[in-house]
């Protein structure tokens, strides 16, 4: 059985004090969960503080982003030993606002991925299609293209999290229903056991787009769906722990 995950991106939000207020809450509010993985990925100003503030408890550590090289002349970026030091498990990669704002390509997101792997960290790699790819009918192409690019070169995958967002869904309040969400999510898998043979079955892959506490009860409830990436519904506590209460009660 999967580990399910419940992964919060904060994005561009949160004070220092509001992040670690928020952090303490949720850390509280999962004393009683016994099993699952809760991951929060506050902004870069907050990591420090917040890290402090989950130490010794269940609660891991994402960063939003990081760059592909150890260190030098890369103004406005981060390293990934950096995150390391400040204390990351996890950094999320590839996400649809990084490559619809600031361009990223399959090719940056594999570097990343290899980057992140080869210091300790654990990459959440996001992939998913737009609207208007949906409508044409290549979803697959588009969702199989970026899997298969995002891993090249990879040759072990156990550390390495999928997590399938379609843009459409993203802050919209559009939610893919469980069937659509199940299809791709096992297009994806089906994919990992074609490049990592049966290690794919022990790969968790993430539902993001619009996920509350009131709609992921039907997605968590699918077969390769192993848990969910979660956007606005986690920068408030009872929004957060009523999706990780919904999860565990279901998996």
């Amino acid at each position: 059985m999967r580990e399910w995950i419940v992964a919060g991106n904060w994005k561009m939000h949160n004070t220092i004090q509001e992040s670690i207020a928020l952090a303490k809450a949720i850390k509280d509010g999962i004393a009683s969960v016994k099993k699952g993985e809760v991951i929060i990925a506050p902004p870069y100003t907050a990591l420090a503080s917040v890290s402090e503030t989950i130490k010794g408890s269940r609660v891991s550590l994402a960063a939003q982003n990081m760059f592909y090289e150890d260190k030098g002349a890369y103004t406005g970026e981060i390293a990934p030993g950096m995150l390391k030091d400040i204390g990351c498990a996890y950094v999320l990669i590839g996400h649809s606002e990084r490559r619809k704002y600031y361009h990223e390509q399959d090719n940056d997101v594999n570097l990343k991925v290899k980057k992140a792997l080869s210091v300790g960290l654990k990459p959440i790699m996001c992939v998913g299609e737009t609207d208007e790819e949906r409508v044409k009918g290549i979803t697959r192409d588009v969702v199989g293209r970026q899997v298969k690019q995002g891993l090249a070169g990879v040759d072990k995958i156990d550390n390495v999290v999928i997590a399938y967002e379609p843009v459409w869904a993203i802050g919209t309040g559009k939610v893919a229903t469980s069937a659509q969400a199940q299809e791709v999510h096992a297009f994806i898998r089906g994919i990992l056991k074609d490049l990592y043979g049966s290690a794919a079955n022990d790969i968790r892959i993430l539902y993001g787009g619009s996920v509350t506490k009131d709609n992921i009860g039907e997605l968590i409830g699918m077969e390769d769906i192993d848990g969910a990436l979660v956007g606005g519904a986690s920068l408030k506590p009872d929004g957060f722990l009523g999706i990780i209460q919904k999860i565990s009660e279901k998996k």
